[in-house]
């Protein structure tokens, strides 16, 4: 066998084992992959089906107390996102207490109670008028953050997804369908540890709207159905330590209940 027969021999292969990951498993000529790699979801109320998540993308400083306390200035920063990884996604079931592994590597771990929205639609450049008709519901969760490693990592110009993207960094609730709910552009927001009021705010004061997030997204990704979006958190964000319980609520959705172990 010669070398040009081998290049496309090879080149072929290649060729069915990516068109194999990026549709079917049972691909062309019985190519298949080569192990199964399970598929986030999350439950949606109502229904008996799954929510399946492709990406997490994060905004950081979107309320401006929280970006005064985190150093920045809220006048005039332009939104700035980040990602976690789709298997950080920890579900936590309404009505349950769900147990939390407190991660390793870190001494100052920090939770951020914020309104999630989940899309079921995608696209370029959206225009925020059309930002909304993305969003196919919403639910309540926590960016967790190792905080001494984001910022031992922004000090020294580094990129920080070890402070933020780790192993069920995003607990979160199950997703209400925007038929059921509607959408979210005012209503409380807070967060208790251990029964003791933490963040107190309203989704009104987000800086960049739930429909401005989406628009901005989607100028630098093509936005997909799967995708969901954190959409900030108030002040006052804090430790906490193994037996500490957070309790997240928004307006609208049920409470969520986490407890470090």
């Amino acid at each position: 066998m010669d070398r040009r027969h081998l290049i496309s021999t090879g080149a072929a292969m290649g060729l069915g084992a990516v068109a194999g990951c990026a549709t079917d498993t049972r691909a062309a000529g019985g190519a298949k992959t080569a192990f199964e790699v399970p598929q986030p979801t999350l439950p949606v109320v109502g229904s008996t089906e799954l929510f399946p998540v492709r990406r997490i993308y994060c905004i950081g400083r979107n309320y401006a107390a929280h970006a005064r306390e985190m150093g920045s200035d809220p006048n005039r920063e332009p939104p700035f996102f980040f990602q976690k990884p789709s298997d950080a996604v920890q579900f936590v079931a309404p009505g349950s207490t769900a147990e939390h592994p407190y991660p390793p590597l870190t001494k100052n771990y920090h939770y951020e109670i914020e309104l999630v929205a989940a899309l079921h639609r995608g696209g370029r450049n959206v225009a925020p008028e059309q930002a909304l008709d993305l969003v196919y519901g919403y639910a309540i969760g926590l960016d967790m953050t190792r905080r001494d490693l984001q910022r031992a990592m922004g000090d020294e110009k580094k990129p920080w997804e070890i402070g933020k993207s780790f192993d069920r960094s995003a607990p979160i609730g199950p997703i209400h369908r925007v038929a059921q709910v509607g959408h979210f552009t005012q209503g409380s927001i807070t967060l208790k540890v251990n029964g003791q009021l933490k963040q107190n705010a309203d989704l009104k004061q987000m800086i960049w709207s739930v429909a401005e997030q989406i628009s901005k997204l989607s100028q630098a990704f093509e936005l997909k159905p799967g995708d969901i979006i954190f959409s900030g958190t108030p002040e006052n964000v804090g430790p906490v330590v193994p037996g500490d319980v957070m309790q997240g609520e928004i307006a609208g959705l049920p409470v969520l209940s986490v407890r470090v172990v």
